[in-house]
């Protein structure tokens, strides 16, 4: 395809950096050394210029480009963007807004401003943090299928009853299928006698009651549910929105906001959230409302910084685990490196959401491991794929190694893969694949 990304900022940068070796790519940012580093570090072509600007679009030739991304940091510029795009192309236009007011508006009129589809940073942040609520040692989850199917990151410290079991002895669970092990940096497909060492990350494919019966086989002394008591820090878009999602998945959080005008419209957008206006760095105030007790902490303040040292003071307090939105993210490893248990990166959310539309052979959905280390896509199988109508140990053995079957929902009826499984076309299949074979694994699939 021949797609133009509106914006070189991280989420631009990182959709341009994912697609140059498989698509032709144009980036247009108006900031010129940042099109120059573009040009020299990617294979791209960079231009500077202004994206919503007809002479831009045509110089970027967009009357040829099958998409348009527009991904700056500010929501009016997508919007015209897009419009501009569509208004002298035929291009798909996909639009990053913040506010989910746009996305309301979008939602109730399909197309409108010119935009086939809208991606809202901060309610899928949102939505990514509290789906690792509830699921005890989860760094990441994700669900496919419409929900009957969900990937889970597990991390496996020295106190976990699984660490230095084998695949074989940690899999007690009919419909769980273990995709991958990551460990210091490399991904390796397990096997049945493959030890789980301290430290490693564990990616996991199955049914929701199989991941949570795995989540809790990991971390047994905290049993999963929505009995926990959960802490948001900040009353900004993402803390609104992960305190509204969390209530109605029956949980009743607390959510610190320390501007009284901001707390007081959240107390009555949030009829089960108990609103507390405070600095959530005083001491005093954490202590005298036993936050450490918390079984887990979100901190969605406006800086990078004052996540973290929330995250710091509250780990110190007692609090069990914490989830910080960091905005800048290359800082995500280096949070979680000192202490932060989980962190959360808006920027890169959206970038997975814009990359599924990218994929060759049509992914349902797409989901990154570490953000590129490799993907979990989700495909209807159709009869020209390599997977259709024979035994799984026949298909996979015609694929390169480092692509795991994980698993098949048939007329919305899991199943778990087998080796004689016989995939049919119309069967959603949920496959890992690691990143260095999926140029190679996706058009076949």
């Amino acid at each position: 395809m021949r797609v133009i990304i509106i914006g070189a900022g991280q989420v631009g940068s990182s959709i341009a950096a994912d697609l140059d070796n498989s698509h032709e790519v144009v980036i247009i940012d108006c900031d010129p050394e940042r099109v120059d580093e573009l040009n020299y570090s990617l294979d791209v072509l960079a231009l500077h210029g202004d994206g919503t600007s007809v002479d831009t679009l045509e110089e970027a030739d967009v009357e040829r480009a099958d998409m348009v991304i527009a991904s700056t940091d500010d929501d009016e510029t997508n919007i015209v963007a897009c419009a501009t795009a569509k208004a002298i192309s035929n291009a798909f236009t996909i639009a990053r807004v913040k506010n989910t007011e746009y996305l309301r508006t979008w939602q109730r009129s399909e197309k409108a401003f010119g935009i086939d589809f809208m991606v809202c940073t901060n309610l899928l942040a949102a939505e990514s943090i509290v789906r690792v609520v509830g699921l005890p040692a989860a760094r990441d989850v994700d669900p496919f299928a419409g929900g009957q199917v969900q990937m889970a990151e597990f991390e496996v410290n020295e106190e976990s009853p699984v660490a230095n079991q084998t695949v074989s002895e940690a899999d007690r669970f009919d419909a769980l299928t273990f995709a991958a092990i990551l460990r210091d940096g490399e991904v390796t497909i397990p096997r049945g006698d493959t030890v789980i060492e301290p430290g490693d990350r564990v990616v996991v494919i199955g049914s929701p009651q199989s991941v949570q019966g795995f989540a809790s086989s990991v971390s047994p002394d905290e049993p999963p549910g929505t009995a926990e008591e959960v802490v948001i820090v900040g009353g900004s878009e993402i803390g609104y929105h992960v305190a509204r999602l969390l209530e109605e998945r029956g949980f009743k959080p607390r959510l610190i906001e320390q501007d009284a005008d901001r707390a007081r419209e959240l107390a009555e957008e949030l009829p089960g959230t108990i609103v507390m206006e405070s600095d959530a760095t005083d001491i005093d105030f954490l202590e005298r409302e036993y936050i450490g007790d918390a079984d887990l902490l979100v901190s969605a303040l406006d800086s990078d910084e004052k996540n973290l040292l929330v995250s710091l003071l509250a780990a110190r307090l007692g609090v069990e685990r914490t989830v910080a939105v960091i905005d800048t993210t290359p800082y995500v490893d280096l949070f979680e490196a000192v202490g932060v248990s989980v962190g959360v990166s808006p920027r890169e959310v959206v970038a997975e959401e814009i990359t599924r539309f990218t994929r060759d052979g049509g992914a349902e959905n797409v989901a990154l491991i570490e953000s590129d280390k490799a993907e979990v896509l989700e495909i209807e199988i159709d009869a020209e794929s390599i997977l259709a109508g024979k035994p799984i140990r026949e298909s996979i053995a015609s694929l390169p190694e480092g692509v795991v079957i994980g698993a098949i929902t048939r007329r919305r009826e899991f199943i778990t893969p087998r080796g004689d499984t016989i995939i049919k076309p119309g069967d959603h299949v949920v496959v890992f694949v690691d990143s260095y074979v999926t140029d190679e694994v996706s058009p076949k699939l």
